[in-house]
């Protein structure tokens, strides 16, 4: 290898943290007010993101366990609803603060402390990058055996990758055209499945019979609705922090968890019901080639902003707490993103429970920090003075997250009877945050953000 290349690649793998601050996305420290973005791009960005593949899934799996009306809508909405509270409470930490999530957690977390749920979190929405790219593929293949479905997927992972290295200008751009293509699709697909039954009424009396042998209690379908998007609603200050206005940073989750996602569910339980899958490429396909074409069109630009997205997340993220450029963790979880998507998305259903236990506990501590301790105020100049360690906000999340999954197997907790589990570990873990500080507070031991993590080192 010659000197020149040897060059290239240690420059391309330094930081510049001059240029890395002066650039669109600016992972190592708060946004300033020229980086943020638009309303309207960031508003279709969000509705881009929200149309992932999972509400789809989601939706399907619904529709086998409850009756349409008004359980399926009812646990949706309930579900989607806790997802956006959430989305709402963390977006609007990010708006404020003009800070990404990597940014946060070393507020609340420490320097160091921060690497827990960083990296947690980065593996998780790696995982979902993954499923993307594998959704991409059977879009087009309708097939996990056929070599078309590799082809197919390592095209979308090298697609997502390249067009996520360009930064949040290229998302944008992605996410505009998809917006009308994806709402007509779906209104189309919906029409569809309700035709195909012979009208509305039959399509009720179908959904009936089909949950009538089944044992999904409304708990087990709204934790599960909650699993599919905790990730998303607890890392929406990586794009509100763009937000000029604290109504889009709102509108964001909304748009997200509301609108789409619960359009996607619906559409999916529609699909789940009728056709008996949630692919709306699938019974698209049947109608015809030209409207088959469509379908996968449409399904295929709805993946590749969710896929840009989902990526987006991790390479900020990591390069916000390890110090690299965002170049260099976008081409890694690009590439761990595709091996997955080879193998992950068959086997999607199967841990999103455990998402929902072992997620929400992560964001408890931010939102009691910033909200209840620190009285909303986080000063982005002691980014670099913080303590290396919150055992506070580490010792709250495994508190919060060990209940949380005991509540989700079953063991019987002081009121995880009345609370989803899901819900059940992101308030545990905000109790345990406050119990801690102020029993430690109390003892003449300074800590949380205004003390222990605003300490010089």
């Amino acid at each position: 290898m010659s000197k020149s290349v040897k060059e290239r690649i240690v420059a391309w793998w330094a930081l510049d943290a001059a240029e890395e601050a002066q650039s669109a996305d600016n992972p190592l420290t708060p946004l300033t007010s020229h980086q943020r973005r638009s309303s309207l791009p960031l508003l279709a960005l969000a509705f881009g993101w929200g149309f992932l593949v999972t509400g789809l899934l989601t939706g399907g799996a619904l529709g086998q366990g409850l009756a349409f009306m008004p359980d399926l809508i009812w646990a949706s909405l309930l579900g989607n609803t806790m997802n956006f509270v959430i989305g709402g409470l963390v977006g609007f930490i990010g708006y404020k603060t003009a800070c990404n999530s990597g940014l946060l957690y070393r507020f609340t977390y420490g320097n160091v402390g921060a690497y827990l749920p960083v990296l947690f979190v980065a593996l998780l929405t790696i995982g979902w990058q993954g499923i993307t790219v594998g959704a991409f593929g059977f879009a087009w293949a309708q097939s996990f055996d056929s070599i078309t479905f590799y082809v197919v997927a390592i095209f979308a992972g090298v697609l997502f990758t390249a067009t996520t290295y360009l930064g949040v200008a290229a998302l944008e751009k992605v996410s505009m055209p998809s917006v009308l293509l994806l709402v007509a699709v779906g209104i189309y697909a919906t029409w569809l499945n309700i035709d195909k039954v012979g009208g509305w009424q039959p399509f009720l009396a179908m959904s009936a019979d089909k949950a009538a042998g089944s044992t999904m209690s409304m708990m087990e379908a709204i934790n599960l609705v909650v699993g599919s998007w905790i990730v998303g609603a607890i890392v929406m200050a990586d794009y509100t922090r763009f937000a000029r206005r604290a109504w889009v940073a709102l509108a964001i989750p909304f748009v997200v968890l509301i609108i789409s996602q619960w359009f996607l569910q619906i559409i999916g339980s529609m699909g789940g019901i009728v056709s008996g899958t949630y692919e709306f490429t699938t019974y698209m396909l049947e109608q015809g080639t030209v409207i088959g074409f469509v379908g996968v069109i449409a399904m295929s630009l709805a993946l590749w902003t969710t896929g840009d997205t989902n990526l987006y997340l991790p390479a900020v993220q990591t390069a916000s707490v390890f110090r690299r450029p965002k170049r260099v963790t976008t081409l890694i979880c690009g590439l761990l993103g595709t091996i997955l998507g080879l193998g992950v998305y068959q086997h999607f259903l199967s841990w999103i429970n455990l998402l929902a236990a072992l997620v929400p506990p992560l964001i408890g501590p931010v939102i009691v920090d910033y909200y209840i301790v620190n009285r909303m105020r986080y000063n982005p100049d002691r980014l670099h003075h913080l303590a290396t360690w919150n055992p506070v906000a580490i010792a709250a999340y495994l508190i919060g997250a060990v209940l949380a999954y005991a509540a989700s197997v079953g063991l019987p907790l002081p009121g995880s009877s009345v609370i989803f589990p899901s819900l059940y570990g992101l308030v545990i873990s905000m109790l345990a945050y406050l119990v801690l500080f102020y029993a430690i507070k109390f003892a003449g031991i300074t800590v949380g953000n205004a003390a222990l993590n605003q300490s010089d080192n």
